[in-house]
């Protein structure tokens, strides 16, 4: 039976018990038509890269499904139908991914890099944030007359000699 990747957005102002429902539709799709469901991963509310639909975030979510094409079909009907799903996507694959996909992984190592920061986000800012700006040490500061003369050159104006 072919494997297929397949990924929908809802809109934001949709509940999530609302997108769960309309995850367990389409998982309801897939098995009657003799598939099956083999992971499903719900990504949360993410911005959208231009508008659609007057809306600018939207809830994703991520199947994985080994189902026949009708079944396929079938769900891109209903998704074309419902006013909750802005897009969609499947795509054929060889293989499903074991795991987490990429956006949970992703998710996860910025959760764990936002626990090592601690309170105020990195900017050093008295917060308790190991920060970019406060950590090095620059040495002395320099006023502009320790420079030195800026070019080696002489400059003349045109009317001396």
């Amino acid at each position: 039976m072919p494997l297929y990747e397949h990924v929908f957005l809802a809109r934001q102002d949709a509940s999530s018990q609302q997108v769960d429902d309309l995850t367990n539709q389409f998982k309801a799709i897939v098995e009657g038509a003799g598939g099956k469901v083999a992971k499903t991963e719900y990504w949360g509310v993410k911005s959208l890269a231009y508008r659609m639909n007057k809306n600018r975030k939207a809830h994703y979510t991520l199947m994985n499904l080994e189902a026949p094409a009708a079944a396929i079909a079938e769900i891109e009907r209903q998704e074309r139908l419902s006013e909750e799903v802005l897009r969609y996507m499947t795509i054929r694959v060889d293989e499903l991914e074991e795991g987490p996909s990429a956006m949970m992984r992703k998710a996860e190592r910025d959760d764990r890099e936002r626990e090592g920061r601690g309170f105020g986000g990195g900017f050093g800012g008295g917060f308790g944030g190991g920060g970019r700006f406060g950590d090095r040490d620059r040495g002395p500061r320099r006023d502009r007359d320790d420079r030195g003369p800026r070019d080696s050159v002489e400059t003349s104006s045109a009317g001396e000699e």
